[in-house]
């Protein structure tokens, strides 16, 4: 390429290349070096003959260059400085512009090339070595480096699909946080943002979500503002606050981590949400989820969401609807249960939880419902309970199980087998209980007196 032999192309260009070595600030910024800049040691100049139109089609900055004034005053030689650890993959990008191909396989070198494929505009480049580093093994490194790539180049159409599976590498790896807690500590904040975007987090509640987010940030921004700015600009709009528990709205209201107006807002927007019927609320997730934005779209909780109505008088008593779907309860068999989120009576901590278990002879496998209080102490709680299903055909609450239980922390009462039928026919397509697909449940709960 350096003389450009059997080059018949009567637009045949001079190119000086003058190397530069970088020093002090520059040499931070070796990336980002300045065309212009005339304070830095020339340490080489090399001419290359090129073809310009080939250039001029690659590359808007090229076709620039070669016609700001070139034509009018016949000039046939351009200079571009360069620092001289950008040598290689200017080289390289030349002459991918010619041959469509590049001679460098290795990630660091192609992210070179896509750097200075991003600063020449060649954006043919940039998407040849886009699809050349996601064909590569993915690490939790490469992946924070294609995310960690300067904003003109992240910002290019070209990188999306990289830097897409950069994130689903991170969501993926590190979706259930609790087994890699140090490891996803240690993550910058555009590793965070992979992950607390993502709709496959397994968390034991949104509320998980909203004290992990708070951990990193008071770790990585122990100084008041910058954490602000950093939660405010960049990590709330990832917390699902339609999805954290009431008890935890009024704590938000009161963190000074963030800004007071702003915090309002969201709990106002969430409390909003959480009024709304459940048909608006899924119109609501469902529009959201063709956004950037996901707040309103429910992820795949340890500990399942429940509503719940509360009554003083005459008795005080709660009514507790979980809903679960049929992937979820397919998930449970053969061993496998899954808990509510806590709800609260007269003062204490309860919680549903959801079984695929032997019926009491062990002879078959079906589905139990158990109700258990969270706090582990000497206090003793008399409550009646009544265990209902939505049931096919009226789809109306048809009563399944009551009882009677004096419960003490930690203790959990429940019925086995609540439909009285074997796992398999209540998995059945023609299942009684699964209505679109999902599992309705209520439990009313009254303290006796």
């Amino acid at each position: 390429m350096d003389d450009c032999e059997g080059c018949e192309n009567q637009d045949e260009e001079a190119v000086a290349m003058v190397e530069e070595s970088p020093s002090g600030d520059e040499a931070a910024n070796s990336n980002d070096s300045d065309w212009g800049m005339d304070c830095s040691t020339v340490v080489r100049v090399k001419t290359l003959h090129i073809s310009s139109p080939i250039l001029a089609a690659k590359s808007p900055f090229f076709y620039k260059l070669f016609s700001n004034g070139m034509r009018e005053s016949e000039q046939r030689h351009v200079t571009l400085r360069i620092n001289a650890s950008e040598e290689a993959a200017l080289m390289e990008l030349l002459n991918f512009m010619y041959s469509n191909t590049l001679s460098t396989t290795s990630a660091p070198a192609l992210l070179d090339v896509l750097m200075a494929a991003d600063k020449f505009e060649v954006a043919s480049c940039m998407r040849y070595c886009s699809r050349l580093l996601r064909n590569m093994p993915m690490t939790p490194e490469s992946a924070l480096l294609y995310l960690e790539l300067p904003s003109s180049v992240l910002m290019a159409e070209a990188v999306q699909a990289l830097t897409d599976a950069a994130k689903q590498y991170l969501a993926a790896r590190y979706k259930d946080i609790s087994k890699f807690i140090e490891e996803v500590m240690a993550l910058p904040l555009a590793g965070i943002e992979a992950i607390v975007s993502s709709d496959e987090l397994q968390v034991a509640s949104e509320d998980a979500v909203y004290d992990f987010v708070l951990k990193w940030s008071r770790t990585h921004y122990p100084k008041l503002e910058e954490r602000r700015e950093i939660l405010g600009s960049r990590l709330a709009r990832y917390i699902r606050f339609p999805y954290m528990t009431c008890r935890k709205l009024k704590k938000v209201l009161t963190c000074n981590d963030f800004d007071h107006d702003a915090a309002s807002k969201l709990v106002l927007e969430a409390l909003f949400f959480k009024a709304e019927a459940p048909h608006r609320q899924r119109i609501l997730a469902a529009e959201e989820s063709a956004t950037l934005n996901r707040r309103f779209v429910e992820r795949a909780y340890k500990y399942r969401p429940v509503k719940v109505v509360e009554f003083d008088l005459p008795r005080q008593q709660c009514v507790v609807y979980l809903d679960l779907k049929r992937e979820e309860c397919a998930n449970l068999f053969p061993s496998g249960r899954v808990y509510s989120q806590a709800f609260h009576l007269g003062g204490q901590g309860f919680f549903l939880s959801a079984h695929c278990n032997m019926d009491q002879q062990s002879s078959f496998h079906c589905f139990g419902l158990f109700l258990g209080m969270q706090e582990k102490g000497s206090v003793s709680f008399a409550v009646d309970y009544e265990f209902a299903a939505r049931s096919k055909p009226t789809e109306e609450f048809i009563s399944k199980y009551k009882g009677n239980y004096t419960f003490t922390g930690g203790k959990a009462v429940g019925y086995r087998n609540l439909f009285a039928i074997p796992w398999t026919s209540f998995m059945a397509e023609d299942s009684l209980y699964f209505i679109n697909g999902v599992l309705h449940l209520r439990a009313e709960l009254t303290i006796r007196h």
